[in-house]
């Protein structure tokens, strides 16, 4: 999280947050450091509501109190899948910058470990060890990140902050099996950007091996040019060289003076390269080519990888060799609300890409997360529309912990389906609504996205709910992330109302999950 991440989080928490409301509790949980308790007993009643807090998530990531952004690093190594992430050890709100770290045997069920990095008085990550990549290198596993410390704003590579900050690209190797301990490079392996050139921000390494080289993608800005991914290589991790601009702006449309793509990362996906990138609050990518000689990027074409609250994506291989997609998923109701609830921000589901049989990008979440239903509920479709809808509004998903898939036919007549938290909250949660006249658009909370189907392809609709957020998959190529907050202290249900025709209703299942904690607090 850096100043980028500022201004996506004032876009998040603005004036459209305001009608939102969210149960706050105060901001402490057990292993967390955070202002000190009067007492013991103060400090088990702060347990107590972090735990019955019914926004917090049952089966998605995050630590057990305070803040939480970007996924670090995440790796397979040892038989374990461990995933590192931006975390404030102090509070729920973004600053102290340290490595959080948990490991799973699934992507799925994550248990806590101690804090992987922490910022070192007098070093070059003195003010925050921010984002970076976790990488296998002569059978030990390595971290480059970036450090960044407070400057004077003529030595900053970030000027568009409250602090001006140095960004220079560190190294730190594990001592241990269990990637507990860590010994950082005393200096930096990449100490400031190319001779010459005047960015705002210079972060984010996305190392990988290519043949006898080791290159990375750094995330930038080129003052009056726009958000700019740099690309370096090295033999050794340590010693790097600047090569050139890998991917830039193209368009001469008007755009933020203080423009970044950030959490760059380039990789192979079938026959052919993926960027993402985060710039302008969405998560973005580009399929194309790498010249592998002249290590230059061709796109083809381009994407946003999730429409709602979802930002700065990083990929992983799991053990099977799939391409596996995480994102920070931010709160997007006021600062005020979430500080006082002593949590915020979550991991995404992870969610495996490829590419379909037409060239698009496709998202589907990961397997492992189907072994979490338990019991399930199907839609009896039979009777007039009247019954069928009223079966419709029957169906919960109790306790906002599940799993939702729809099949309908596109035919003559539009449908809706709005999501809600029963009979006394009738305002929508989340509001879907197909019309066969758009044939090639879906419409998330009057929202329309792009949508490209064969001419007798049905629509699916996929969604998990969560506590406080929902993921949403229509047909596997559009993906949308939804907070919604209410006031209560009690479990909420997910409710369904489907206003017009059910005529084209094929089939509507539903699931209800198993926590992966006993008590929203420990995974």
């Amino acid at each position: 999280m850096k100043t980028g991440r500022r201004n996506v989080l004032a876009a998040l928490t603005g004036a459209a947050a305001l009608p939102f409301l969210r149960a706050v509790a105060p901001a402490q949980a057990a292993g967390e450091r955070s202002p000190a308790s009067s007492s013991e007993e103060n400090s088990a009643a702060k347990r107590i509501s972090l735990a019955e807090d019914p926004l917090r998530p049952q089966f998605h990531l995050l630590p057990r109190a305070n803040w939480m952004n970007d996924p670090n690093g995440p790796i397979y190594w040892n038989g374990q899948y461990h995933m590192f992430y931006q975390y404030n050890p102090d509070g729920a709100y973004w600053g102290n910058m340290h490595w959080g770290h948990a490991v799973s045997p699934d992507m799925v069920h994550w248990r806590h470990l101690p804090v992987a990095l922490a910022p070192t008085p007098g070093s070059p990550d003195a003010d925050g060890c921010f984002t970076g990549t976790a990488v296998i290198q002569d059978g030990r596993v390595t971290i480059l990140y970036t450090g960044a410390r407070s400057v004077s704003l003529d030595e900053a590579t970030s000027k568009d902050g409250s602090s001006p900050l140095k960004e220079t690209q560190c190294l730190a190797v594990a001592r241990d099996a269990y990637l507990m301990v860590w010994e950082k490079a005393a200096a930096p392996v990449i100490a400031a950007p190319p001779p010459g050139m005047e960015v705002n921000g210079f972060r984010d390494p996305s190392p990988w091996k290519q043949g006898q080289w080791w290159y990375t993608v750094l995330g930038s800005g080129i003052a009056g040019e726009g958000g700019a991914v740099l690309l370096y290589r090295s033999r050794d991790l340590r010693n790097w060289e600047y090569m050139h601009i890998l991917a830039r702006r193209q368009h001469a449309a008007a755009f933020d003076p203080w423009e970044t793509w950030e959490c760059p990362e380039i990789f192979p996906l079938g026959d052919r390269h993926i960027l993402i990138y985060s710039a302008g609050g969405k998560a973005q990518w580009q399929a194309g080519r790498l010249d592998t000689g002249a290590m230059t990027f061709h796109a083809e074409q381009a994407g946003i990888l999730d429409y709602g609250a979802y930002y700065a994506a990083k990929t992983q291989l799991d053990k099977n060799g799939n391409r596996i997609l995480w994102g920070w998923i931010p709160e997007t109701c006021p600062l005020e609300e979430f500080k006082a609830a002593g949590w915020a921000g979550m991991m995404s589901l992870p969610r495996v890409l490829s590419f379909s049989a037409n060239g698009r990008l496709r998202f589907q979440v990961t397997g492992e997360v189907n072994r979490l239903r338990s019991r399930e509920q199907v839609l009896e479709i039979s009777g007039n529309n009247d019954e069928l809808r009223q079966r419709i509004g029957s169906i919960r998903v109790e306790g906002c912990c599940g799993e939702v898939l729809l099949r309908a036919r596109r035919g003559r007549e539009p449908f809706e389906l709005i999501l809600h938290g029963g009979e006394t909250n009738l305002a929508p949660w989340l509001a879907l609504r197909y019309d066969p006249t758009c044939r090639d658009r879906f419409h998330v909370d009057g929202r329309s996205l792009p949508l490209e189907l064969g001419e007798d392809e049905d629509l699916e609709i996929h969604l998990y709910a969560d506590g406080s957020v929902m993921e949403l998959f229509v047909n596997h190529q559009a993906a949308w992330v939804k907070r919604f907050y209410s006031a209560g202290g009690h479990d909420r249900d997910l409710c369904f109302k489907w206003p017009g025709t059910t005529a084209g209703l094929v089939s509507l299942s539903v699931w209800h999950f198993t926590p992966i904690s006993r008590d929203r607090l420990t995974t």
